[in-house]
Formats: C-alpha cells, structure tokens, sequence
C-alpha cells in the first residue's frame, strides 16, 4: 500500500477522534455514577441513551448536568487523591482563615471534616 501524507494525516485525525470519542465516553460514565444526587433509574436512563445514541447521548448529559457546589468540588479534588495529606489540608485551611479568606464557623467546620 502507498502511503502520502493526505493519507497518513486522515489517519491520525481518525485515531485523534475515536480517543477523544473514547475519552469522553469513560468520563461521562464516570460521572453518572459518582454522582449522589441522581436516582438508580436516572443513572440506568443516561446509561441507556448514552449506550444507544452515543454522540447524543453525552452532549445531553453534558449540557443538562448541574454545576457542582464548592462543596462538591472540595470532595472531589481533595479527599482521597493522590498525596492527599489531612495535615496538609489543615494548614491550607489555617492559611486561609489567617487570611481573612474564611470565618471562624467555617474553618471549624472544614478543619472537622478534614479530619474525618
């Protein structure tokens, strides 16, 4: 077979897109069932249309999920992750409150919970 470059850029812009398609797929999966404020039914039901009507599936899903609170997103990033450290946690916090960032409540609050 002979191979020019129209050929060999097809090819990889192909590849490109079925990872990214892929990708996606993985992350959307992810989502739907880390997700505590969907039912089982509701993540049977993005399962399914994602299964059967994939590209349509997952921009429904994208522009129909709800942000994520702060909260959420603290959950998230910080317990559990790769060199996750209580202590380290505990001293960002305490920065931030001598800051003036966070109140007395909330630091108590944040610091309780990292430490849980």
């Amino acid at each position: 077979m002979d191979w020019n470059f129209g050929d060999v850029f097809l090819t990889m812009l192909v590849f490109f897109f079925w990872i990214t398609f892929i990708w996606m797929f993985v992350a959307v999966f992810g989502d739907i069932f880390r997700r505590r404020d969907l039912s089982g039914w509701g993540k049977a039901g993005w399962t399914l249309l994602v299964f059967i009507l994939p590209v349509i599936g997952i921009l429904a899903y994208m522009v129909t999920r709800p942000k994520l609170t702060a909260e959420e997103m603290y959950t998230m990033g910080a317990h559990g992750g790769p060199g996750y450290s209580s202590a380290d946690e505990i001293a960002k916090l305490a920065d931030l409150h001598s800051q003036g960032a966070i109140s007395d409540d909330e630091y108590v609050h944040l610091k309780e919970r990292a430490v849980a």
